[in-house]
């Protein structure tokens, strides 16, 4: 019996840790860029121990501005593993329980499928238990500013999936 246990939960846990990276591949080029660029600057904290993969999506917005110029808008969360800050290869990180996520919203334009530096791609990053309604208004705020700034649709007017 408890080998049977011990294998459900081995099982258990792979199909977690695996999770974590199909729902990073299903996401779209664009969407991909703005995860990446969270975790890059969060990998850059000083106060960060832990190697962070992507959980899940909370709100996508994407506009097609024309001649090949994007609008991504990405609310998401970010859930720590087991493996130390630094981790290259993510493939044996297992997602852990017992700290919380990380609630991140990116903005940025892109053109040709580059993120542009201008206007300056927002990112922000704090645990979910800290984020407060100010923060997500400020968020909001922020990233409605690179779209005003080149005279496109705001960027949360729009439904994505």
């Amino acid at each position: 019996m408890a080998m049977f246990l011990l294998m459900v939960l081995s099982i258990q846990a792979l199909v977690l840790s695996t999770h974590g990276q199909e729902a990073y591949d299903n996401l779209s080029e664009d969407f991909k860029k703005g995860v990446n660029l969270a975790l890059q600057k969060l990998s850059t904290h000083s106060g960060v121990q832990h190697h962070f993969l992507f959980f899940r999506s909370i709100t996508k917005s994407d506009i097609n501005h024309g001649f090949d110029v994007r609008y991504i808008y990405h609310h998401f969360l970010l859930k720590p593993t087991h493996c130390p800050r630094g981790t290259t290869d993510s493939t044996a990180c297992h997602f852990r329980n017992d700290r919380p996520p990380i609630d991140c919203a990116v903005c940025y334009k892109t053109f040709g499928g580059n993120i542009e530096a201008e206007p300056k791609p927002y990112v922000h990053c704090i645990h979910k238990p800290s984020l407060t309604e100010d923060m997500k208004v400020l968020r909001k705020e922020q990233c409605n500013i690179i779209g005003y700034g080149s005279g496109a649709p705001t960027l949360l007017a729009t439904r994505g999936d």
